[in-house]
């Protein structure tokens, strides 16, 4: 029986996905500049880049249903927290490997249209970077991506492992990273057999050996999204997606204590 669900809810998530696949953009769509673009001056419908946001889930180790969603945004320049909110459920969803959006999107939507409704003027329109993959992922709609076209945002897709897809693997990427040209380069493309740029390998700091998965999520380029994790890492993982994880830890381990 189980089986018999776990495959109606694959042919009906795969009907959805490619349906808001078709909307997805991977090209910068936005109006604003990063604050070290080399042009100074701003278009009139142009402003700079101020505020990134971030969202994370964390599961209770004694019931996997129960996850608590994190949004919190930053100060670009600052990097100091301008906003954090959670929200904990209880999902009736099941996780499927490569489903994994359809359990912690709507969360991270709840979240995010919270903010919007209020008219919160820190609210990511500009920016959000999500603890999950976007491009880089089996059926090519992570949900960075999909978080992305269902909120209208631009979003960059954070993966801490690497989705095995067409040829990638954790032994190619290794090889790539301990390759001998490769030995000063802090950024490694994901190109799969068939050519196509599946994201990036970044080694974030000089002294970590454990790189981080980069992918377009939506109305965003890869090479936007490489310039911008950059600018926001301090340490291993930019600094919205390590608050979201940390903070999102924290409230659910307060939440589950207060019950």
């Amino acid at each position: 029986m189980m089986i018999l669900v776990k495959y109606f809810i694959i042919v009906y998530d795969g009907r959805v996905q490619d349906s808001l696949k078709e909307r997805l953009i991977t090209e910068d769509d936005f109006n604003w500049k990063l604050p070290n673009s080399n042009s100074i001056e701003l278009k009139e419908e142009e402003v700079l880049l101020k505020f990134v946001g971030g969202v994370d889930i964390s599961y209770s180790k004694e019931d996997p249903s129960i996850a608590c969603g994190c949004l919190v945004v930053l100060d670009l320049q600052t990097l100091q927290l301008v906003y954090e909110d959670y929200s904990i459920h209880n999902l009736q969803v099941p996780y499927v490997p490569g489903f994994l959006a359809f359990r912690e999107a709507p969360v991270l939507l709840q979240l995010l249209e919270n903010m919007k409704m209020k008219a919160n003027p820190f609210y990511p329109q500009q920016l959000l970077m999500v603890d999950g993959n976007g491009l880089l992922h089996p059926r090519g709609f992570g949900l960075a991506c999909h978080l992305g076209v269902l909120a209208n945002l631009p979003t960059i897709g954070i993966g801490k492992n690497l989705h095995h897809v067409d040829g990638l693997t954790h032994t190619t990427v290794r090889q790539l990273l301990e390759a001998k040209e490769n030995s000063d380069a802090d950024i490694i493309t994901l190109k799969g057999r068939t050519g196509f740029v599946w994201g990036v390998a970044m080694r974030s700091t000089p002294d970590t050996l454990k790189p981080i998965f980069i992918s377009i999520g939506h109305r965003i380029s890869l090479d936007t999204a490489v310039l911008i994790v950059k600018m926001t890492c301090k340490y291993r993982v930019p600094e919205p997606i390590r608050q979201a994880d940390i903070r999102s830890r924290d409230y659910l381990r307060k939440h589950q204590m207060g019950h």
